[in-house]
């Protein structure tokens, strides 16, 4: 297993090759990144909310199978690789704080990856799960719009919180994948906080932006810009403070080399 030490060069190393992407490359692995986050969110609809009966006796439990599904996205984004804006939020944190790399150079790979990340996404909720019909029946499309309706229902400081959650989470499991040497190791350390953030009801906005959009596509009462405005601003201001001031920067403070 690499020592925090060491996953911290693994970090540096990364992020100096993820800021040398061209464009194209980057917006190519974001697409990727969003639509797999999207397979593991539908996968969580069919399993998770495939089980009503289970639901209405013991909630914890399918929130946990719907927890428990989720985890592939991220699992395929880290072994497989691609550009994931979540996981992006804490990768560049050490190097710019051992002036290695600029602001500027963060936030130009914050904004295409996000951008590639909603495309990806929105592909996989419009094509692959609604032009198919497969959460079009009872009782999955029930389970689609509650899911979307709750996500927007909360203020914006809820949301906002929620985020911090998901991606403090999220990036520790990244963290932890890059801690494990194995395939096998690296699918356990990923899933296990994955699973966690995902039966506690954090929010994570790629993620969002693939369920709400999907919700949408079905027939949810919900806008555009009450999506937005609700939870996607929100969720993902929450998950760039996660990201980068409870991982990124305390990690980056304590174990790598400092200017």
């Amino acid at each position: 297993m690499n020592n925090p030490k060491e996953v911290i060069e693994i970090v540096n190393v990364l992020a100096q090759n993820k800021a040398s992407y061209k464009i194209n490359k980057t917006l190519i692995l974001a697409f990727l990144a969003g639509a797999y986050i999207a397979f593991g969110g539908l996968l969580a609809l069919v399993v998770g909310g495939g089980s009503p009966g289970l639901a209405a006796t013991n909630p914890g439990i399918t929130k946990f199978l719907f927890g428990a599904m989720f985890p592939v996205g991220l699992i395929l984004v880290v072994i497989v690789g691609a550009e994931l804006f979540t996981g992006n939020n804490a990768y560049f944190v050490p190097s710019v704080l051992s002036k290695k790399q600029t602001i500027n150079t963060v936030l130009k790979n914050w904004g295409l990856v996000y951008v590639g990340n909603f495309i990806g996404a929105l592909f996989v909720a419009y094509f692959i799960t609604h032009l198919t019909h497969i959460v079009g029946s009872t009782p999955f499309a029930e389970t689609v719009r509650n899911v979307a309706m709750n996500k927007t229902s909360h203020t914006f400081l809820e949301t906002f919180l929620k985020g911090i959650g998901a991606n403090w989470l999220v990036c520790l499991a990244v963290w932890q994948g890059m801690a494990a040497k194995d395939t096998v190791g690296k699918i356990f350390a990923i899933w296990l906080p994955v699973m966690a953030f995902v039966t506690l009801g954090f929010e994570h906005s790629v993620a969002n932006m693939y369920f709400i959009p999907l919700a949408i596509f079905e027939g949810a009462p919900i806008t555009w810009l009450h999506f937005f405005e609700s939870n996607l601003v929100p969720a993902t201001l929450g998950n760039i403070v996660g990201g980068v001031l409870f991982v990124g920067m305390p990690y980056g403070y304590l174990f790598g080399n400092k200017a």
